[in-house]
Parts: C-alpha cells; sequence; structure tokens
C-alpha cells in the first residue's frame, strides 16, 4: 500500500512540472500565463515562446505522462492499473502545486499516458488529432475531437471499463477547459496555427 501512495504522489510530482511556464521564465523571461491565451501548454508556448520552445513543451508534457504511466513497472508493482496512475500525473499537470494549483488542459499529458498504456489507440488519436489541423487549423478542436474519438474506441472496442470511464471523464473535462474556445469557434473568432486548410483558405482571402 505504501508503494502504490508513493507513486501515485510521484505520478503528481511529474505531472506537476511545467516545462512551459519555467522556459518562459529562465529563458525568455516571459510569463505565459499572463501572455496569449494564459494557457501553460503546448499551443501558447508556440505562440509567446516560438516553435523550438513550443516542440520541447509539447515532448516534455507528452514524456511526463508517459513517464508517470510506466511507475507501476519501475517498482515492480505490475498489477497496478497505468491508467490510475497516469490519472495522478493529468491531475498535476492540470492543478499544478508548482503554480498555485493551476495548470494546462490535460490534452498533451493525457497523450502521454495513452501512449505507454494502449500505443495503437494512441497512434489512431494522434492521427486524428493531425487530420483535424490540416482540415480546421485549430488546435482546440483538434484536441476535442481527439479525446471524444479515444472515449468512443475505448467504449465501443477496447471494450476496457477503466479507460473508458477515465477517458470519458477527460473528454468532458477537455471540453469544460475549452468553454471559451467553443465560444470562440462559434463567433468564427477562434485562433488559428499558421497550417492547414483554415488558415490557407483565410490567408488567401485577405
Amino acid at each position: 500500500m505504501f508503494k502504490i501512495i508513493f507513486i501515485l504522489v510521484l505520478a503528481y510530482l511529474l505531472g506537476s512540472l511545467m516545462p512551459g511556464y519555467w522556459l518562459g521564465k529562465v529563458f525568455y523571461h516571459k510569463d505565459i500565463r499572463t501572455e496569449g491565451s494564459g494557457n501553460i501548454g503546448t499551443t501558447n508556448a508556440f505562440r509567446i515562446l516560438g516553435p523550438i520552445p513550443g516542440t520541447v513543451v509539447l515532448v516534455m508534457d507528452i514524456l511526463k505522462g508517459a513517464l508517470a504511466g510506466l511507475l507501476p513497472y519501475f517498482f515492480g508493482l505490475h498489477d497496478v492499473n497505468i491508467m490510475i496512475v497516469g490519472l495522478a500525473a493529468i491531475l498535476g499537470h492540470t492543478f499544478s502545486i508548482w503554480i498555485g494549483f493551476k495548470g494546462g488542459k490535460a490534452v498533451a499529458t493525457s497523450a502521454g499516458v495513452l501512449s505507454v498504456y494502449n500505443t495503437p489507440l494512441f497512434l489512431m488519436v494522434c492521427a486524428i488529432f493531425i487530420t483535424c489541423l490540416i482540415l480546421f487549423s485549430m488546435v482546440s478542436v483538434a484536441s476535442m475531437v481527439g479525446f471524444t474519438f479515444a472515449s468512443f474506441m475505448s467504449v465501443l472496442y477496447y471494450q476496457d471499463v477503466i479507460l473508458s470511464i477515465i477517458a470519458i471523464v477527460l473528454t468532458v473535462f477537455v471540453f469544460y477547459r475549452h468553454r471559451k474556445n467553443i465560444g470562440r469557434i462559434l463567433t468564427g473568432t477562434e485562433s488559428t496555427i499558421p497550417f492547414g486548410l483554415v488558415y490557407w483558405f483565410g490567408k488567401k482571402n485577405k
């Protein structure tokens, strides 16, 4: 029992690490919580810090989710479900102890956990995510569609009870965290990335 509590706490602390916030502060003297969208995740890091630090943030956020998911194996607890331990890391990312229990939208860290729990589903979600980026040029749309797809697949195809429950809860949570984005999507004012059909057509029509 002590080991289980220990890895849950460790997973939370791993998830709480905020590369976007720290990279901005240390190397660029910027607090990305007060610029752009105010989010500490990948999209805002790309927007405020640039493509290289944005990519670093993406990789580190995915990696911390994957590492948290692997903790049961590192400690010889092979019967402890990866998704449950990974959920602690996702909570850490969303409610980080280092920045006043605030955090990101849990997209990349959730993907990291899924990558070690169900790699085929992770790859399918990545394909859906990239396809949505190509079509809509909006990370918010790609994120919400990706989580919705993961939920449907976990329930209808994999029939994994734990994965299904966590996926559905996270999908609802991600939609909630994107509520302002949804409002902007409906009014046609959502920010686009410099990539994809919506961006290219918009640029062409200007």
